[in-house]
């Protein structure tokens, strides 16, 4: 599933647009990246986490079943 798919399913069901850094750091924090973004600036520092509550916890179902 891609970030736009991702983002679109998003808007549809919880009525919000997601940053496909939120995104990121929810895949990060399951282990689906297997890199660093060439253009992240520190990459031991998130400059924009997902925020707590209905958001990560929407991605993180719907990343766990893909």
């Amino acid at each position: 599933m891609t970030y736009k798919q991702i983002q679109s399913l998003a808007k549809k069901e919880l009525g919000r647009t997601i940053k496909p850094c939120w995104i990121a750091d929810v895949k990060r924090e399951l282990g689906l990246t297997t890199r660093v973004a060439f253009n992240r600036i520190s990459s031991l520092e998130i400059k924009d986490p997902c925020p707590e509550g209905e958001v990560r916890e929407w991605l993180l179902n719907i990343l766990k079943s893909k």
